[in-house]
C-alpha cells in the first residue's frame, strides 16, 4: 500500500465526514430496490429517480418477478420521470431477464459471487457501465468496491491529486490500492463525494466554503 496516498485518502475522508456528516447512502430497503435505482439514476438526479421508485412501490414492482412480468411499456411510463425512461425500462427488463435466465431469478445467489465475476457479469448485461455495475456490488451486494463517479473524479483532478486523464478503473485502483477493503468505509467515501461534488465541485466550483478548500494540492 501507498502509505502517502492512504494518508492522503484517509485525511479527505476525515474532514468531509467532519464538515458533512454521515449521508445515510444508498437509500433502499432491498438489494432490488438498490440495483433498480442505480439504473434509474444514469444521466438524472435522484429527486428524479425517487419519484419513479415511488410509482413502481405503489405497483409492487419493486421485486424482480414483478418487474420481469410487466410490460415495457407500462414500465416506460411509470418510470418517465427518471428521464431516457424507453431506455431505462430495456435496461431493467434485461437486468430481471438475465437474472432469471442465467440464474434462475435467484438474486440472492447472482450477488453472492466474487467481485471480479460478479463485475464481469455485469457489464455484460445491456445498460450496465462500470459506475452502475460497481454500484450494484458496493450497495447490493455489499462488497468492497470503490465506487467512482463524475464527482469523484473532478474533486480529485482539480486538486491535482490524480490526473484529469485517468479511466475509471485506474482512479478506482487508485482508492482501491492505498485504502483497506471496507464496504461501510467505502459506501460513506463515495455518498461524501457525491454531496462535496454537488454543493461546492460544481462545473463553476464554490471553493471558498468547501471542507476540502485549505487542502495542498499537489500529484502523488
Amino acid at each position: 500500500m501507498n502509505r502517502g496516498r492512504r494518508e492522503l485518502l484517509r485525511e479527505i475522508y476525515h474532514r468531509l465526514i467532519a464538515a458533512l456528516g454521515p449521508q445515510h447512502w444508498w437509500p433502499a430497503d432491498t438489494p432490488m430496490e438498490v440495483i433498480i435505482g442505480a439504473i434509474l439514476t444514469q444521466n438524472t438526479s435522484w429527486k428524479n429517480v425517487k419519484q419513479a421508485i415511488g410509482r413502481l412501490r405503489e405497483k409492487n414492482l419493486l421485486h424482480l418477478e414483478e418487474l420481469n412480468r410487466v410490460s415495457l411499456q407500462e414500465l416506460a411510463a411509470l418510470i418517465r420521470s427518471s428521464g431516457y425512461y424507453n431506455q431505462k425500462a430495456r435496461k431493467l427488463k434485461a437486468f430481471c431477464d438475465h437474472v432469471g435466465t442465467h440464474w434462475n431469478g435467484n438474486l440472492a445467489r447472482f450477488l453472492a459471487q466474487e467481485i471480479e465475476p460478479l463485475r464481469q457479469e455485469l457489464l455484460s448485461i445491456f445498460g450496465i457501465g462500470q459506475e452502475t455495475a460497481d454500484s450494484i456490488i458496493l450497495y447490493a451486494a455489499h462488497k468492497p468496491t470503490f465506487v467512482v463517479d463524475a464527482y469523484t473524479h473532478r474533486i480529485c483532478s482539480r486538486h491535482g491529486w490524480v490526473s484529469e486523464e485517468l479511466t475509471y478503473g485506474e482512479l478506482r485502483d487508485f482508492f482501491e490500492g492505498a485504502l483497506e477493503p471496507d464496504v461501510r468505509f467505502f459506501q460513506e467515501y463515495h455518498a461524501l463525494f457525491v454531496r462535496t461534488g454537488h454543493a461546492y465541485c460544481r462545473r463553476t466550483p464554490q471553493c471558498a466554503s468547501c471542507p476540502l478548500d485549505s487542502y495542498p494540492v499537489y500529484l502523488l
